[in-house]
């Protein structure tokens, strides 16, 4: 028997929210070979709807027509700041009757409106989840994953994470090979870990106020191999130690120790992704010493060893 793939549609959605996961499942189950999914589209009495791009789309039946759905798919953009009252009543009274509920981007707004994320772990656009949390701080907001599993609810990051969350649940269901084939087919990876970080860290980390230190904040993100204690950034920075530590605490929002973990990983993800360089030589140029360091530091961060990643990749 097949599984309903239901989603919802609604003026302002992003339309790479809806195809992205679209193509995952129709595509596992055109390889599988037999009727593994259907992917079925709604929306409020079943008119066309435009995204935010100004895409019309025509939905497949009208939302209170629609059958129970095996997996709902709660796409985000832009519409979803005009709260959508119709469709999160439709939630609050069917969402958790799915086997799965899973929301791409801002989607997980509907949800948090509905009441069904109170206590859950959730993440979203790394530019939406202050509001988020702001708003509903009854839920946990992790900024960090490009997507989150908690219970039969789960949430993604913007547009393309949403990608990488249907291939996991097509893996689930059908197996890696399966969830293989379809990534290559769609010219992508297999799938990116979910506790991957949302973008990298010289994008993600805050730039210090002062000259001085953000030189140092640099000089770290092009010399991740070289001597980067407290005391050998200080020196750069013509601090004392104790005093660096606390203006580049009070500038960046983290510690040097920490600014420095940050990059490293960053540093040797991309020596993993883009080169065939061993993993002992990564290890050593991006200052980690010994495999067995940055096997700890991917386990922590990634909950995956360099291997595993690179295999990934």
């Amino acid at each position: 028997m097949s599984k309903l793939v239901l989603i919802p549609l609604f003026n302002g959605i992003q339309s790479l929210d809806v195809t992205g996961p679209l193509e995952v499942f129709t595509g596992a189950a055109r390889y599988a070979g037999r009727n593994v999914y259907e992917v079925m589209t709604a929306s409020v009495g079943g008119g066309v709807i435009r995204s935010s791009s100004g895409l019309r789309i025509t939905p497949d039946i009208d939302l209170y027509a629609a059958p129970q759905p095996h997996t709902l798919i709660v796409p985000g953009g832009y519409g979803t700041l005009d709260g959508q009252p119709e469709l999160v009543e439709w939630f609050r009274e069917h969402a958790m009757k799915a086997e799965r509920v899973v929301s791409v981007c801002s989607g997980v707004f509907l949800l948090a409106e509905a009441g069904l994320l109170s206590g859950r772990r959730v993440t979203t656009h790394w530019s939406a989840c202050e509001l988020l949390a702001r708003q509903h701080p009854d839920i946990e907001v992790d900024p960090e994953p490009i997507f989150v599993r908690d219970g039969k609810i789960s949430t993604s990051a913007g547009v393309t994470s949403g990608i990488d969350l249907a291939l996991a649940l097509v893996e689930e269901d059908l197996g890696r090979e399966c969830a293989l084939i379809i990534a290559r087919h769609l010219v992508m990876y297999l799938r990116r870990p979910g506790n991957q970080t949302q973008f990298s860290a010289p994008l993600t980390l805050q730039a210090a106020e002062r000259q001085p230190l953000r030189d140092v904040q640099q000089w770290i993100i092009d010399h991740p191999g070289s001597k980067l204690s407290v005391e050998a950034l200080a020196e750069r920075a013509n601090l004392s130690p104790r005093q660096f530590a606390r203006v580049f605490t009070a500038e960046t929002g983290m510690t040097p120790g920490r600014y420095v973990d940050r990059v490293r990983l960053e540093a040797a993800r991309r020596l993993l992704e883009d080169t065939t360089a061993g993993i002992t030589r990564i290890a050593r140029d991006c200052g980690y010493g010994t495999p067995e360091t940055m096997r700890r530091a991917f386990i922590r961060a990634l909950g995956v060893s360099p291997a595993e990643y690179r295999r990934r990749f």
